[in-house]
């Protein structure tokens, strides 16, 4: 039976219309309430977060960037600037906005003019930045140079041209030792401080010595800049400016212009030089030579200069002052004298040289190989003979010595704004014990007597000890200047033991002695010191006068003026200078200029012609030279400040000195035969009483 089809289902106008208006109502529905969340949300954005976009807003067309403040100036003793700030245009680049590196260094090279050694310098820098740490590209630029970079900063990324300030040390190399160096802020400085004026374009911060120590203090407080900018960020207009505050000024007991003189007469040679006050123990000069040039460590070690400084064999990146150690030499020989005295020696006993003395199966020598003859202690002294020390230190004994040597100032750590010091080394029967294990031996006691052997030195213990020995007073040295220095403590000693010991030192320079080289040049003013020459090699790989630069024996000369009155004592160290003969001459310009700058500004003048120039001039000359032998070709420098860091420590660790068992030390420098003495100063036991001579 077929199917019946079902009947089509009748749809009315009515129908339809009631379709139509379910589906309107809810599209209406949703529509309303995504109308009802959008005007909820933009309530919302235009009352509870107006500030937040308006300020973002703000954002897009202000500009808010930080000043760096200027540093605090550091300043000498009569409040003359030995590190200051120079206003200075300069162009900054940060990398992580920098987009074309190439096409950026080729426009920046052809408006600042940077020849291929600068432009590698800025390649290897940019190389090692990270994120927004500045890059130095350029800096005293003229105002042409400023004006064009800022012209075409729009077209040039990254690149940011500013006014500023910048460190300025006006004696460069001069006080590279004294002061340190300023620098930008690195990656590990920003992880210490997470501060956002660390990498803000053109400021830095203390990276050595004193520039490190007091950085807090030199620091200062940023200022701020609002600027209205367009979306390129084109500057339109300054809107408000807040200035920065400027870090508080520390002020040294240096006295700048000597600091200037002593570090120039130095000249070529490798030395140090301190010159103390010996009413209040204020360092005078404080100056270890050759140095860098703190104004050029101020933008990173380009690889030139880097290879010019580690090339160096005169390492002049090593702060003698406080790491260089060295055998102090006859030097020594005053403070021995003292605690011989101190353990009731006459003066007048005497003991007849005549070239050397047997110590058991050894011989050592006197510098004078044909002797002194009859020898009491004046003349041991200011004819620095060494068998005199020899024979009467054995009576003696070194435990006496040492305590001696400890209270005037060896091996003695000083109180100085610096981190790390090398005090040396005093030695006696237990410290020998105590570090090697053995006993101590007679001849232990013959080298240490004539500041050979196991004794080690640094140039400002030797100041210290000048200043004592003048003063007989318990100085410490100060480099931070205070209105009212603490009066120092006696230092024990009978006066009369102390008028000995000058009267002999004055013999020394300016009687029957060895050091005519260093008598002062000024009517009235008269100087009393003492020679020293330090063994470096062995005898038997060559006499330290000639040969390899680094074989030859180390020059000392400790000193106190005027003679009668002791004023100013002074140290002078030259390293391998063959012998004291030329570290005499320096201590005396130097003494000089304390009483007549003139004088001594005639006499520098015509040693620095032959010398070609200032320590600026001669580092200038040596760079062109290296630029022309080795351009962009010199090894890059990974980071330069963990470089310094490391070449410093380095350095800081002095090279081991022979142990002298069996021979003397050179002869200092002698007054030749041919050459009359001048006529004799009084001087106690200076007259030999043959009669109180005694013999091994």
């Amino acid at each position: 039976m077929a199917k019946r089809k079902k009947a089509p289902k009748l749809i009315t106008p009515a129908m339809l219309r009631d379709s139509f208006d379910r589906r309107s109502m809810v599209v209406g529905v949703l529509q309303g309430g995504v109308g009802v969340l959008l005007a909820t949300r933009m309530g919302y954005i235009a009352l509870a977060e107006s500030q937040k976009y308006q300020m973002m807003a703000e954002s897009n067309r202000v500009n808010l960037s930080l000043i760096p403040p200027r540093r605090g100036w550091i300043l000498d003793r009569d409040g003359q600037p030995i590190a200051s700030n120079r206003a200075d245009f300069r162009v900054d680049l940060i990398p992580d906005r920098v987009i074309e590196k190439e096409k950026t260094l080729e426009e920046l090279a052809k408006v600042l003019g940077l020849d291929e050694i600068a432009l590698q310098d800025v390649r290897d820098r940019l190389d090692k930045a990270r994120g927004f740490q500045p890059v130095e590209a350029g800096s005293h630029l003229s105002w042409e140079q400023f004006a064009a970079i800022s012209v075409r900063q729009p077209d040039l990324p990254g690149v940011v041209p500013q006014r500023s300030f910048s460190r300025y040390y006006p004696s460069g190399p001069c006080v590279g030792h004294l002061v340190g160096y300023v620098g930008a802020a690195n990656a590990k400085d920003y992880e210490k401080e997470h501060n956002p004026l660390l990498i803000t374009p053109g400021f830095k911060i203390g990276k050595d010595g004193l520039e490190k120590v007091y950085d807090q203090t030199l620091r200062g407080q940023p200022g701020a800049r609002r600027t209205e900018v367009t979306a390129s960020g084109k500057i339109v207009r300054d809107l408000e400016t807040r200035e920065d505050v400027p870090g508080q000024p520390i002020k040294l007991t240096v006295h700048a212009g000597l600091q200037e003189y002593a570090a120039r007469r130095i000249g070529v040679e490798s030395g140090a030089c301190v010159v103390i006050d010996c009413l209040t123990g204020d360092l005078l000069c404080f100056v270890s030579m050759p140095s860098f040039d703190p104004n050029s460590f101020t933008d990173g070690v380009g690889r030139l200069e880097w290879k010019m400084l580690s090339d160096d064999d005169h390492v002049p990146l090593r702060n003698k002052l406080l790491h260089g150690l060295y055998p102090p030499g006859s030097t020594v020989k005053p403070t021995v004298a003292l605690a011989f005295l101190e353990a009731g020696l006459d003066p007048k006993a005497s003991v007849n040289c005549s070239g050397g003395l047997r110590v058991g199966n050894r011989v050592f020598h006197c510098w004078q190989h044909h002797g002194h003859g009859s020898v009491d202690m004046a003349k041991g002294i200011y004819q620095s003979c060494d068998v005199y020390f020899y024979h009467f230190a054995q009576q003696i004994g070194m435990d006496q010595i040492a305590r001696t040597m400890r209270k005037i100032g060896y091996g003695q750590k000083f109180p100085l704004p610096y981190p790390s010091q090398s005090y040396g080394t005093v030695p006696d029967p237990a410290w020998k014990m105590k570090k090697y294990g053995k006993e101590w031996a007679v001849y232990d006691t013959v080298n240490a007597t004539i500041g050979q052997g196991y004794v080690q030195v640094n140039p400002l213990q030797q100041a210290i000890i000048a200043s004592r020995l003048a003063s007989g007073k318990l100085l410490m040295p100060r480099l931070m200047h205070e209105d009212k220095p603490a009066a120092p403590a006696s230092l024990g000693v009978p006066q009369e033991h102390l008028d000995f010991i000058h009267a002999a030192m004055h013999e020394m320079v300016n009687g029957r002695g060895t050091g005519h080289a260093a008598k002062i040049p000024i009517p009235g003013v008269e100087l009393a010191g003492k020679s020293g020459t330090a063994q470096v090699v062995g005898l038997n790989i060559g006499n330290g006068k000639g040969g390899l630069w680094r074989h030859r024996d180390h020059g000392h000369f400790i000193c106190f003026a005027p003679f009668d009155k002791p004023r100013y004592a002074c140290a002078v160290l030259v390293e391998h200078g063959g012998g004291s003969g030329a570290a005499m001459p320096i201590a005396r310009d130097v003494m000089t200029y304390m009483f007549d700058q003139q004088k001594a500004w005639d006499a520098l003048s015509k040693l620095e012609a032959g010398w070609g120039g200032t320590p600026q001039q001669r580092q200038a000359a040596k760079y062109r030279a290296y630029a022309a032998q080795y351009g962009v070709s010199a090894p890059a420098v990974q980071d330069s400040d963990e470089a310094l860091a490391r070449e410093s420590e380095a350095d800081a660790r002095p090279a081991p000195q022979p142990i002298q068992s069996d021979a003397a030390p050179p002869a200092p420098e002698p007054v030749g035969e041919d050459t009359p003495a001048p006529a004799p100063s009084p001087s106690p036991g200076a007259t030999t009483n043959p009669a109180a001579s005694q013999h091994p």
